[in-house]
């Protein structure tokens, strides 16, 4: 059993209090037990960012590329060990979970490269004698505060450019999710950097994640998860005295539209990898199907059969394709929400009920409801589950208007053969992410990821983008005397 500890100001530290990391697929797997830091942990490890920051701003890019591309290198070499772990306590499928930790170095490779790329600019100015340089500069001490459902991936995607553009870091992964980002932590611990550049203080949002908001040394902060929470961390970030620099990655509710003209084998993959794999526990995922009349009933008739296949068991066993809810609150909540749309009037056409495997687990059918209107709470509310919805449509134009009438903007994807369609809905698609005959989930990790609306507030993450929220800009003006 894994005794895991926080990483402050380069040394392992066990907090007084500790809390049981439980395997979703067998409850009684106890995978181990975890530091529950507390506000003063906090502070002592942003006192310890600030600390090392100077000297770490100011750290070669060579010294920055060498740390990350340790890291990335060891994160690919253990892939299968972390991802094996990821899946045992996140649930989601042992595929999935090494996946996921590629990526992750994947990642930490990408950003040692940009440490070498970071460019400025020189100019001439309008004035005679006079020129003027813009550059980059890192912010200072950054909190990141990251979700559950992807425990390695976007901790990954946040830290290794606070780190290559010369931040110090505060990490507070999700309660339920502390062995993989104490795995991700041992890992950095071990490449290199100074004493206090890399801080680890796992425990409540409540606690630590406050700590971090209310703390003046704190330059920005950068988080992923709830709507409500993002919008408390806005406002206790602009009215913080100095003003935090914020970066917010909360809900979806993302559209898949089907039109009559979409190869049906495709947009059924699409539709289910989009909205079952992961447990739909991601924010990316696909939980509104928006259908027109002329394949509306192919559509429903296939995924009702290819769900009939799905096999939900144990994340670890060979074969499945899903793992188990992540918790009893989750698992509750999707329930509920598949109860409102039964009283909603829509028709569960398939799955949606508990099931029993060889280990207790938070196990539950993917649901499918039809005859849904786009009014209805469960075509507006982000669920986070395996649970998706089928809107008939008349035609094109009126899939559009429905896959905008959404608080949230984060993916949209369409199924179709007409590149007219295509690129239209790419163009008129009110949200950050658009895919063509692919899922809504699932997306590389060089390029911008984020949302618009309720989805995303702030800068993007991932790819060159990600300097524009680590990095601050200067303009320096220079008088040759001439």
């Amino acid at each position: 059993m894994i005794q895991a500890q926080n990483f402050i100001a380069g040394a392992w530290s066990k907090a007084a209090n500790q809390s049981k990391d439980i395997n979703p697929s067998n409850t009684g797997d106890v995978i181990g037990e975890f530091s529950q830091g507390s506000a003063a942990d906090a502070e002592t490890a942003i006192a310890a960012a600030k600390a090392a920051f100077p000297a770490w701003s100011r750290s070669t890019v060579q010294q920055r590329h060498d740390a990350l591309k340790k890291i990335g290198d060891e994160i690919i070499a253990r892939k299968d060990e972390i991802g094996r772990l990821l899946s045992r306590e996140e649930g989601k499928t042992l595929a999935e979970g090494i996946g996921e930790t590629m990526r992750a170095g994947q990642i930490f490779l990408f950003f040692a490269g940009e440490t070498l790329r970071l460019a400025g600019e020189k100019l001439g100015s309008v004035r005679p004698g006079v020129d003027v340089e813009i550059t980059r500069e890192p912010l200072g001490v950054i909190g990141l505060i990251t979700p559950w459902n992807f425990p390695i991936a976007i901790p990954a995607w946040k830290i290794a450019p606070a780190l290559a553009y010369g931040n110090c870091v505060v990490f507070k992964p999700a309660d339920l999710v502390p062995a993989s980002a104490h795995a991700l932590a041992d890992i950095i611990a071990r490449a290199g950097l100074p004493a206090g550049v890399f801080n680890l203080v796992m425990g409540r949002g409540s606690v630590v994640g406050e700590a971090m908001l209310q703390h003046k040394d704190v330059s920005a902060i950068s988080f992923t998860g709830s709507v409500g929470t993002g919008r408390k961390i806005a406002a206790t970030c602009v009215s913080s005295d100095p003003m935090k620099k914020i970066q917010l990655e909360m809900g979806g509710k993302n559209p898949m539209v089907v039109l009559d003209d979409a190869d049906l084998k495709i947009a059924v993959e699409c539709a289910v990898n989009g909205a079952f794999f992961s447990t739909g526990q991601r924010c990316t995922a696909s939980s509104r199907f928006i259908v027109t009349e002329g394949i509306h009933d192919k559509f429903v008739a296939a995924m009702t059969e290819r769900m009939k296949g799905l096999v939900i068991d144990d994340a670890l066993k060979d074969g499945t394709h899903i793992g188990p809810v992540v918790d009893q609150s989750q698992l509750d909540q999707d329930l509920d929400y598949i109860n409102i749309g039964k009283k909603e009037g829509a028709k569960l056409v398939a799955g949606g009920e508990l099931l029993n495997r060889s280990t207790p687990g938070f196990y539950l059918a993917p649901a499918l409801f039809t005859e849904v209107d786009a009014k209805m709470r469960i075509a507006r509310e982000e669920i986070f589950g395996p649970v998706a919805t089928v809107t008939r449509v008349k035609d094109y134009d009126a899939a559009l208007a429905v896959a905008n009438d959404t608080q949230f903007g984060l993916s949209a994807g369409i199924c179709t053969a007409s590149l007219k369609h295509a690129n239209h809905f790419k163009r008129n698609a009110e949200a950050g992410m658009v895919m063509v005959n692919l899922p809504t989930a699932g997306v590389d990790y060089h390029v911008p990821f984020g949302g618009r609306k309720g989805s995303s507030y702030g800068a993007r993450e991932q790819g060159r983008y990600a300097a524009e929220f680590y990095t601050t800009v200067k303009t320096a003006y220079t008088f040759d005397g001439n």
